[in-house]
């Protein structure tokens, strides 16, 4: 059980499909080929199960503006979502966009443009439970490619609680997320310390 799906227990919540409560608009184009070094800010689907953790305001790509003309905007709040890739669990991950400079993403990925029922990093939580992971497999095609389109993904009901439970649970689960990513930072930092503490191997060498 996720930390929202026990936040939610007892609550009061509409259940919808994501579709009711927001805008579903799938991404296009957007190779690798295209990125610049600076530009338009770009997410590319791959980086947000590689990269970006649940929300980011700025991109690690960019295109040239002549590129983004073709390409989807996302705008500040919009969350961008993966449809595809080679397994299952990385199919529906999503970054909440918080830059003031809008971007754009292209394809394999679809932008959700919450509507005033929903803030969109709730949206994004929602992702990471078992509630969307089990909806998101009846959906899911494919083999060696797996793809959850963006008609079907609107079709995933989600548990809708008054706004300010959705603000509550969001700050909440965002102080658990930098919590885990100190924790994180400080067992990466224990462990170098200690390799290089108990690393006696330079002290054996000119050993006497």
């Amino acid at each position: 059980m996720s930390e929202l799906d026990k936040l939610l227990e007892g609550v009061e919540v509409e259940w919808k499909p994501l579709g009711e409560v927001g805008e579903f608009i799938r991404g296009n184009g957007l190779p690798k080929t295209d990125f610049t070094e600076i530009g338009v800010p770009a997410i590319h689907y791959g980086q947000i199960y590689t990269y970006y953790g649940i929300s980011t305001k700025n991109t690690i790509s960019f295109v040239s503006k002549e590129t983004a003309a073709k390409l989807r905007k996302v705008n500040h709040g919009d969350v961008v979502i993966t449809n595809t890739s080679e397994n299952l669990e990385d199919v529906g991950k999503a970054v909440v966009y918080l830059g003031e400079e809008q971007a754009v993403t292209g394809g394999h990925a679809t932008i959700f443009k919450p509507s005033k029922y929903i803030i969109g990093k709730y949206f994004a939580y929602f992702t990471q439970t078992e509630m969307f992971a089990s909806q998101k497999r009846k959906y899911a095609k494919g083999t060696k490619v797996i793809d959850v389109s963006a008609n079907d993904m609107a079709k995933i009901l989600i548990p809708i609680p008054p706004l300010s439970v959705q603000q509550e649970i969001v700050r909440i689960l965002d102080t658990f997320t930098e919590l885990t990513a100190e924790l994180t930072a400080r067992k990466k930092q224990y462990e170098y310390y200690r390799d290089k503490l108990l690393n006696f191997s330079d002290l054996n060498r000119g050993g006497g």
